[in-house]
Protein backbone atom coordinates (compact mmCIF):
# COMPACT_ATOMS: atom_id res chain seq x y z
CA UNK A 1 0.00 0.00 0.00
CA UNK A 2 2.50 2.16 0.92
CA UNK A 3 4.73 1.39 -2.87
CA UNK A 4 1.97 3.13 -4.61
CA UNK A 5 0.92 6.80 -6.02
CA UNK A 6 -2.25 5.81 -7.69
CA UNK A 7 -4.98 3.35 -8.25
CA UNK A 8 -7.93 2.47 -10.35
CA UNK A 9 -10.60 0.93 -7.98
CA UNK A 10 -12.59 2.32 -4.46
CA UNK A 11 -10.04 3.22 -1.92
CA UNK A 12 -12.07 0.08 0.27
CA UNK A 13 -11.54 -2.19 -2.30
CA UNK A 14 -7.99 -1.42 -2.53
CA UNK A 15 -7.09 -1.93 1.49
CA UNK A 16 -9.16 -5.44 1.37
CA UNK A 17 -6.73 -6.64 -1.05
CA UNK A 18 -3.74 -5.09 0.73
CA UNK A 19 -4.01 -5.41 4.19
CA UNK A 20 -6.21 -6.61 7.16
CA UNK A 21 -8.70 -3.75 7.80
CA UNK A 22 -9.74 -3.76 11.86
CA UNK A 23 -12.06 -0.79 12.10
CA UNK A 24 -14.05 1.58 9.86
CA UNK A 25 -15.51 4.72 10.65
CA UNK A 26 -18.18 5.47 8.43
CA UNK A 27 -20.65 6.94 10.67
CA UNK A 28 -19.20 10.40 10.45
CA UNK A 29 -21.16 13.37 9.73
CA UNK A 30 -18.52 15.25 7.14
CA UNK A 31 -19.35 11.94 5.18
CA UNK A 32 -15.71 11.37 4.90
CA UNK A 33 -14.98 7.49 5.70
CA UNK A 34 -11.93 6.31 7.28
CA UNK A 35 -10.24 2.93 7.89
CA UNK A 36 -7.58 1.22 10.06
CA UNK A 37 -5.39 -0.66 8.13
CA UNK A 38 -2.43 -3.56 9.31
CA UNK A 39 -0.18 -3.87 6.17
CA UNK A 40 3.22 -5.71 7.02
CA UNK A 41 3.06 -5.80 10.41
CA UNK A 42 2.43 -1.68 10.46
CA UNK A 43 -0.69 -0.05 11.04
CA UNK A 44 -2.36 2.84 9.86
CA UNK A 45 -5.34 5.41 9.44
CA UNK A 46 -6.72 6.05 6.21
CA UNK A 47 -8.75 8.90 5.64
CA UNK A 48 -11.28 9.39 2.26
CA UNK A 49 -14.00 11.38 1.20
CA UNK A 50 -16.23 8.63 1.04
CA UNK A 51 -18.54 7.81 -2.24
CA UNK A 52 -18.91 10.93 -4.79
CA UNK A 53 -22.31 9.86 -4.79
CA UNK A 54 -23.25 10.98 -1.55
CA UNK A 55 -23.77 14.75 -1.21
CA UNK A 56 -24.80 16.00 1.76
CA UNK A 57 -26.73 19.28 2.76
CA UNK A 58 -23.72 20.99 4.60
CA UNK A 59 -20.70 19.33 2.50
CA UNK A 60 -20.60 17.60 -0.80
CA UNK A 61 -17.75 15.07 -2.03
CA UNK A 62 -15.89 17.45 -3.95
CA UNK A 63 -16.04 19.80 -0.57
CA UNK A 64 -14.88 17.07 0.98
CA UNK A 65 -11.64 16.18 -1.16
CA UNK A 66 -10.51 19.77 -0.97
CA UNK A 67 -10.90 19.25 3.00
CA UNK A 68 -8.71 16.40 2.52
CA UNK A 69 -6.28 18.12 -0.01
CA UNK A 70 -6.17 21.04 2.63
CA UNK A 71 -5.35 18.45 5.36
CA UNK A 72 -2.31 17.64 3.06
CA UNK A 73 -1.12 20.99 2.98
CA UNK A 74 -1.14 20.77 6.76
CA UNK A 75 0.25 17.93 7.63
CA UNK A 76 3.23 18.91 5.29
CA UNK A 77 3.70 22.49 6.87
CA UNK A 78 3.26 21.66 10.35
CA UNK A 79 5.04 18.61 11.51
CA UNK A 80 4.53 18.15 15.18
CA UNK A 81 5.07 15.16 17.25
CA UNK A 82 1.10 15.45 18.27
CA UNK A 83 0.21 15.63 14.94
CA UNK A 84 0.16 11.54 13.01
CA UNK A 85 2.40 11.42 10.58
CA UNK A 86 0.78 11.59 7.08
CA UNK A 87 3.14 8.86 5.46
CA UNK A 88 1.37 8.96 1.92
CA UNK A 89 -1.21 10.37 -0.03
CA UNK A 90 -3.09 7.91 -2.88
CA UNK A 91 -5.08 8.95 -5.31
CA UNK A 92 -8.19 7.33 -6.28
CA UNK A 93 -10.96 7.43 -8.41
CA UNK A 94 -12.83 8.63 -5.07
CA UNK A 95 -10.05 11.42 -4.06
CA UNK A 96 -7.38 11.35 -2.29
CA UNK A 97 -6.20 8.26 -0.05
CA UNK A 98 -4.46 10.01 3.24
CA UNK A 99 -2.19 7.40 4.53
CA UNK A 100 -1.74 8.54 8.46
CA UNK A 101 0.90 6.43 10.92
CA UNK A 102 -1.85 4.45 13.50
CA UNK A 103 -1.93 6.71 16.66
CA UNK A 104 -3.33 4.29 19.87
CA UNK A 105 -5.72 6.43 22.23
CA UNK A 106 -9.15 7.20 22.88
CA UNK A 107 -11.00 10.46 21.40
CA UNK A 108 -12.42 12.57 23.95
CA UNK A 109 -15.46 13.54 21.97
CA UNK A 110 -18.15 11.41 23.17
CA UNK A 111 -21.79 12.31 22.42
CA UNK A 112 -23.62 14.87 25.18
CA UNK A 113 -25.74 11.42 27.14
CA UNK A 114 -22.28 9.99 27.79
CA UNK A 115 -20.06 12.79 29.23
CA UNK A 116 -20.83 12.10 32.62
CA UNK A 117 -20.49 8.28 32.33
CA UNK A 118 -17.63 7.28 34.25
CA UNK A 119 -16.38 4.77 31.74
CA UNK A 120 -16.48 7.25 28.75
CA UNK A 121 -12.86 8.41 27.81
CA UNK A 122 -14.12 12.15 28.16
CA UNK A 123 -15.12 11.80 32.15
CA UNK A 124 -12.00 9.67 33.10
CA UNK A 125 -10.07 12.76 30.97
CA UNK A 126 -11.37 14.72 32.78
CA UNK A 127 -11.09 13.30 36.49
CA UNK A 128 -7.44 12.31 35.65
CA UNK A 129 -4.84 14.82 38.17
CA UNK A 130 -4.51 18.56 37.01
CA UNK A 131 -1.15 18.13 35.97
CA UNK A 132 -1.82 15.45 33.62
CA UNK A 133 -4.80 17.65 32.14
CA UNK A 134 -2.46 20.59 31.98
CA UNK A 135 0.08 18.63 30.24
CA UNK A 136 -2.28 17.66 27.54
CA UNK A 137 -3.37 21.74 27.37
CA UNK A 138 0.10 22.25 26.63
CA UNK A 139 0.33 20.28 23.72
CA UNK A 140 -2.78 21.95 22.29
CA UNK A 141 -1.06 25.38 23.10
CA UNK A 142 2.59 24.07 21.31
CA UNK A 143 0.41 22.82 18.25
CA UNK A 144 -1.40 25.97 18.14
CA UNK A 145 1.41 28.35 18.49
CA UNK A 146 3.04 26.55 15.72
CA UNK A 147 0.16 26.89 13.77
CA UNK A 148 -0.83 30.80 14.57
CA UNK A 149 2.80 31.66 13.45
CA UNK A 150 1.66 30.30 10.14
CA UNK A 151 -0.91 32.45 9.78
CA UNK A 152 -3.36 29.72 10.65
CA UNK A 153 -7.41 29.92 12.43
CA UNK A 154 -8.34 27.48 14.20
CA UNK A 155 -12.12 25.90 12.31
CA UNK A 156 -14.07 23.07 13.68
CA UNK A 157 -11.71 22.47 17.06
CA UNK A 158 -13.58 20.49 19.84
CA UNK A 159 -12.40 17.77 21.68
CA UNK A 160 -13.53 14.96 19.12
CA UNK A 161 -10.19 16.34 17.43
CA UNK A 162 -8.53 14.95 20.49
CA UNK A 163 -7.28 11.39 20.78
CA UNK A 164 -5.70 10.89 24.73
CA UNK A 165 -3.36 7.53 25.20
CA UNK A 166 -4.36 6.51 28.76
CA UNK A 167 -1.52 4.70 29.58
CA UNK A 168 1.50 6.73 28.22
CA UNK A 169 -0.49 9.75 28.79
CA UNK A 170 0.30 11.04 25.59
CA UNK A 171 -2.15 13.70 23.57
CA UNK A 172 -2.91 13.33 19.67
CA UNK A 173 -4.71 16.19 17.85
CA UNK A 174 -6.12 15.47 14.49
CA UNK A 175 -9.00 16.23 11.86
CA UNK A 176 -7.36 19.60 11.24
CA UNK A 177 -8.49 19.87 7.85
CA UNK A 178 -11.16 22.78 8.26
CA UNK A 179 -7.72 24.78 9.15
CA UNK A 180 -7.20 27.69 6.76
CA UNK A 181 -5.18 30.75 6.49
CA UNK A 182 -6.31 34.20 7.78
CA UNK A 183 -8.01 36.52 8.45
CA UNK A 184 -11.44 35.95 6.38
CA UNK A 185 -15.12 36.31 6.52
CA UNK A 186 -17.58 34.57 7.93
CA UNK A 187 -19.91 33.27 4.84
CA UNK A 188 -21.91 30.43 6.36
CA UNK A 189 -23.45 32.06 9.53
CA UNK A 190 -23.52 29.03 11.77
CA UNK A 191 -20.06 27.56 10.89
CA UNK A 192 -18.67 24.28 11.60
CA UNK A 193 -18.12 23.08 14.81
CA UNK A 194 -19.20 22.39 18.36
CA UNK A 195 -20.82 25.09 20.33
CA UNK A 196 -19.05 24.55 23.30
CA UNK A 197 -15.58 26.00 21.64
CA UNK A 198 -17.20 28.28 18.78
CA UNK A 199 -16.95 32.10 19.38
CA UNK A 200 -19.86 34.13 18.99
CA UNK A 201 -18.29 35.49 15.49
CA UNK A 202 -18.55 31.61 14.36
CA UNK A 203 -22.54 32.26 14.06
CA UNK A 204 -22.84 35.66 12.56
CA UNK A 205 -22.43 35.57 8.42
CA UNK A 206 -20.08 38.31 7.69
CA UNK A 207 -18.34 38.76 11.13
CA UNK A 208 -14.92 38.74 10.72
CA UNK A 209 -12.74 35.87 11.75
CA UNK A 210 -9.21 35.74 12.80
CA UNK A 211 -7.19 34.56 15.34
CA UNK A 212 -8.79 36.24 17.59
CA UNK A 213 -11.70 33.67 16.86
CA UNK A 214 -9.00 30.84 17.25
CA UNK A 215 -7.90 32.42 20.96
CA UNK A 216 -11.63 32.21 21.98
CA UNK A 217 -11.49 28.56 21.22
CA UNK A 218 -8.38 27.47 22.74
CA UNK A 219 -9.88 29.60 25.89
CA UNK A 220 -13.04 27.42 25.96
CA UNK A 221 -10.89 24.01 25.44
CA UNK A 222 -9.14 25.25 28.64
CA UNK A 223 -12.91 26.04 30.52
CA UNK A 224 -13.92 22.68 29.49
CA UNK A 225 -11.05 20.15 30.12
CA UNK A 226 -10.09 22.01 33.71
CA UNK A 227 -13.51 23.29 34.52
CA UNK A 228 -17.18 22.63 33.73
CA UNK A 229 -17.42 24.52 30.59
CA UNK A 230 -18.72 27.57 32.00
CA UNK A 231 -17.21 30.64 33.54
CA UNK A 232 -17.97 29.56 36.89
CA UNK A 233 -14.40 30.07 38.73
CA UNK A 234 -15.72 27.27 41.46
CA UNK A 235 -15.48 24.59 39.06
CA UNK A 236 -12.57 25.42 37.49
CA UNK A 237 -9.37 23.10 39.26
CA UNK A 238 -6.70 24.81 37.75
CA UNK A 239 -4.31 27.73 39.15
CA UNK A 240 -5.91 31.20 39.02
CA UNK A 241 -3.02 32.29 36.45
CA UNK A 242 -4.67 29.91 34.29
CA UNK A 243 -8.55 30.61 35.10
CA UNK A 244 -7.41 34.44 33.81
CA UNK A 245 -5.58 33.53 30.34
CA UNK A 246 -8.81 31.24 29.56
CA UNK A 247 -11.23 33.82 30.54
CA UNK A 248 -9.46 36.99 28.71
CA UNK A 249 -9.51 34.55 25.75
CA UNK A 250 -13.52 34.21 26.12
CA UNK A 251 -14.35 37.75 26.05
CA UNK A 252 -17.29 38.11 23.67
CA UNK A 253 -15.78 40.90 22.32
CA UNK A 254 -12.65 40.14 20.31
CA UNK A 255 -10.99 43.35 21.07
CA UNK A 256 -10.97 42.36 24.32
CA UNK A 257 -9.33 39.00 24.15
CA UNK A 258 -5.46 37.96 22.96
CA UNK A 259 -4.63 39.39 19.89
CA UNK A 260 -3.57 36.22 18.14
CA UNK A 261 -2.30 33.53 18.81
CA UNK A 262 1.12 33.75 19.93
CA UNK A 263 -0.05 36.18 22.23
CA UNK A 264 -2.20 33.73 24.30
CA UNK A 265 0.16 30.95 23.70
CA UNK A 266 2.99 33.09 25.41
CA UNK A 267 0.84 33.95 27.98
CA UNK A 268 -0.02 30.99 28.77
CA UNK A 269 3.66 29.62 29.46
CA UNK A 270 4.07 32.35 31.99
CA UNK A 271 0.66 31.25 33.99
CA UNK A 272 2.39 27.98 33.56
CA UNK A 273 5.83 28.94 34.83
CA UNK A 274 4.63 30.88 37.68
CA UNK A 275 2.53 28.04 39.04
CA UNK A 276 4.66 25.11 38.19
CA UNK A 277 4.16 22.95 41.51
CA UNK A 278 1.11 24.51 42.14
CA UNK A 279 -1.04 23.58 39.11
Amino acid sequence: MLGIDRIDCAPEDHLQDAGAVFAVFDQQDSGNVSYGVEVDGGRYFVKTAGRPDLDLPHLTHGQRVGLLRNAIRIAHKYPHPALPRLERVIESPHGPMLVYTWVDGELLGVPRDRRDDPASAYHRFRHLPIERVVAALDTIVDVHDLLGRGGEIACDFYDGCLLYNFTTHRLSIMDLDNYRAGPFRNEMGRMFGSTRFMAPEEFVKGAMIDQRTSVFTLGRTVLVLLGDGTMNPEAFRGADGLWSVATRACETEPERRHGNLAEFCAEWRTARSRHRGGI
